[in-house]
């Protein structure tokens, strides 16, 4: 009962978190009120402990927010930015590894060489979930902020990679070699993504299988595809590759595929509403969590600090203040290098970054922000040796680690709205512009596809429907569309007739649903077909809203 009542506090505490967020006078981000919430939660006060398990960690939460953010990444854009992508997420990383690594044991005198790489390569992965939530949607150019996105998702592969490549190195399992390490890492990397693909197209043949024998049943496929996130990243690990890489995959494939595109639309419209809810607690436990170990971590590290002769507490604190800052100054400079190179080398075919000026690089820098990845990753490094003995510098490991998420974010707080007032973000205007061209043109499509259907249905003798009717309810509908297509020419009157349009028919759904709710309090009609027809204007309304959100 202890772990159900600790469930449904977290649960209770992510939702809450949200109305905090906005309520907040000082506008602090999402992800730092639930830090703060977690740590709360854990003071003696109320003392709310909860045991963290790395590997259950890893398991529940990393699949199906990669997931998610695998799924919302469009395949053609992540490989048009694959140069960009792989400087930074594998070539920094290893830049990273390796620097920041030799840093840190030269700074901190309780790390041997070979812990403070293990801490560099946690150090390593950004943190998108994270990003969007201190900075909020749409406020980093898209230019920007689709190769932070492509970086995230594949350099959590590549810095959990070579931690595990540093921790086997510490525990004497293996004997490190560029050769082999490199072998061992394309291995694992398209390993997972041939996994997570693999089991991806099993899941779109399982489901039309279901399908037919279901009868479409979406409880039946929605279960499913919440499950093909933590299948893929099962089956991967149990084959030795990547498993974060293959829920990465499995989210990028899901729609490459056509998988949901020809799924039913009773499935569609409940997949993507169970997919919004799961990512937002789920995002938010990973940042609870969080906030519930700073207490424990904060007593170990001076407790472990006072005990140990070599250590003192402020050197640690202003450890974590040059270990952040030697990160920015890597990562702006090897952004700047790329920039240079492109400019140099890549004159017909120039990299995204050859565009960028100053500031631009300096909010990629400093978008960088650590999270959830490193987090699981420095608490996932074992606290005993093979032969007994305390896993060298493990309470310095995981101290830094946690502060340099913390002072991550805060400093993302800070400098990245200040750093984007002389950076255009998402241009809204251009966004409406080309979803209402996109819509005249199918519009046009539409109307050609209905002559053809009115056509038939006039010479069908077997339908025998009336042609004053027929051509009537044509009429109507071609000439709503028509509208549409014509608004190319006049793309502002169009989109006022549609606001207008959309008004109406919500006016006209909630007076509907209000007769429904007193035929049924009047028992004029049952409780079965108040819920059908409930349903019905529920989805009507959820489609007029989202015109009105965009």
């Amino acid at each position: 009962m202890e772990i159900f009542f600790t469930i449904l506090i977290m649960t209770l505490v992510v939702s809450l978190s949200g109305v905090a967020a906005r309520i907040i006078p000082f506008q602090i981000p999402l992800p730092l009120v639930q830090i703060a919430a977690g740590a709360l939660l854990a003071w003696p006060t109320f003392g709310l402990h909860v045991d963290f398990d790395p590997e259950l960690f890893l398991v529940l939460f990393i699949p199906p927010l990669l997931f998610a953010d695998g799924w919302k990444t469009p395949v053609n854009e992540f490989l048009h930015h694959g140069r960009e992508i792989i400087g930074l997420a594998l070539v920094l990383v290893l830049i990273t590894v390796v620097g920041i690594g030799y840093l840190i044991y030269w700074m901190v005198p309780g790390i041997p060489l070979v812990p403070a790489f293990a801490l560099a390569a946690v150090l390593s992965p950004t943190d998108a979930v994270a990003l969007s939530g201190i900075v909020g949607e749409g406020r980093i150019p898209k230019k920007i902020m689709s190769i932070l996105q492509g970086e995230a998702l594949m350099n959590d592969a590549s810095g959990l990679v070579s931690l595990k490549f540093a921790v086997a190195v510490a525990m004497g399992t293996m004997v490190f070699t560029v050769s082999g390490a490199t072998v061992e890492f394309f291995k694992v990397a398209i390993g997972g993504l041939l996994a997570g693909a693999a089991v991806c197209w099993l899941f779109g043949k399982s489901l039309r299988l279901f399908s037919r024998l279901s009868g479409d049943d979406p409880a039946t496929q929605t279960v499913l595809l919440l499950l093909l996130p933590f299948a893929s990243y099962l089956i991967a690990e149990h084959l030795g590759v990547s498993g974060i890489l293959a829920a990465v995959a499995a989210g990028m494939m899901i729609t490459r595929s056509g998988i949901m595109r020809h799924a039913p639309l009773a499935m569609r419209l409940r997949a993507n509403s169970v997919w919004q809810m799961l990512e937002f607690v789920f995002n938010g436990m990973v940042f609870l969590m969080l906030g519930l170990q700073l207490p424990g971590i904060l007593e170990t590290s001076i407790t472990e600090a006072n005990a140990d002769p070599n250590v003192q507490l402020w050197m640690l604190f202003t450890d974590i203040l040059l270990v952040y800052a030697a990160l920015m100054l890597v990562r702006f400079g090897w952004l700047w290098t790329m920039q240079r190179l492109s400019k140099r080398f890549l004159t017909k075919k120039p990299m995204e970054f050859g565009n960028y000026s100053t500031r631009e690089l300096l909010v990629a820098s400093f978008a960088g922000v650590r999270g959830a990845i490193t987090l699981a990753g420095v608490l996932s490094i074992p606290l005993f040796l093979p032969n007994g003995d305390a896993f060298p510098g493990r309470y310095e490991l995981v101290f830094l680690a946690t502060g340099v998420i913390l002072f991550s974010l805060l400093v993302g707080v800070i400098l990245l709205p200040v750093l984007l007032r002389g950076v255009g973000g998402v241009d809204k205007s251009s966004d409406r512009r080309e979803i209402q061209q996109a819509r005249a043109m199918m519009a046009g499509v539409a109307i050609e596809s209905l002559y053809k259907m009115e056509e038939r249905l006039t010479h069908d003798t077997q339908e025998n429907i009336d042609n004053e009717l027929l051509k009537e309810v044509s009429s109507r509908v071609i000439g709503n569309l028509r509208r549409r297509a014509d608004g190319q020419s006049d793309l502002e009157h169009a989109h006022i007739a549609e606001d207008l349009e959309r008004r109406f028919r919500l006016t006209a759904l909630r007076a509907e649903r209000a007769e429904l709710y007193h035929l049924r309090a009047t028992q004029q009609i049952s409780n079965e077909t108040m819920q059908k027809l409930l349903r019905d204007l529920d989805l009507m309304e959820a489609l007029l809203v989202e015109k009105e959100d965009h």
